[in-house]
């Protein structure tokens, strides 16, 4: 996954958290808006140091973007995923299973 299709700056994020547009559970929450004019989507992961160790919090993050790598996302949208500590026990497929339920929901994929 290219650099360009993270969201780096915190400006850009606090856009997004205040368009109010989230769908979530108990594990994750998903902010998203809708970005006609791009050349492509763009995402970023917020993981606390509630989840855990340096170590997790990576190993959450690099499935997440293996995740969003392989679902085909055909809409210009930013969105940002927040990871909840309870998420912490969750294996890889049930999290790609939430995630993708939760970005059908957003509309970010179809399904």
């Amino acid at each position: 996954m290219n650099k360009e299709f993270r969201i780096k700056k915190n400006k850009e994020i606090e856009t997004l958290l205040s368009q109010n547009k989230k769908v979530g559970n108990s594990q994750f929450s998903v902010y998203y808006v809708n970005r006609p004019d791009a050349a492509h989507f763009r995402f970023a992961v917020s993981v606390g140091k509630k989840y855990g160790t340096a170590v997790e919090r990576n190993r959450i993050k690099r499935q997440i973007r293996e995740i969003v790598n392989r679902a085909e996302i055909g809409v210009l949208v930013d969105f940002f995923v927040i990871v909840k500590p309870s998420a912490k026990k969750l294996k890889f497929e049930s999290v790609k299973q939430t995630l993708t339920n939760l970005f059908a929901r957003a509309k970010i994929i179809e399904g």
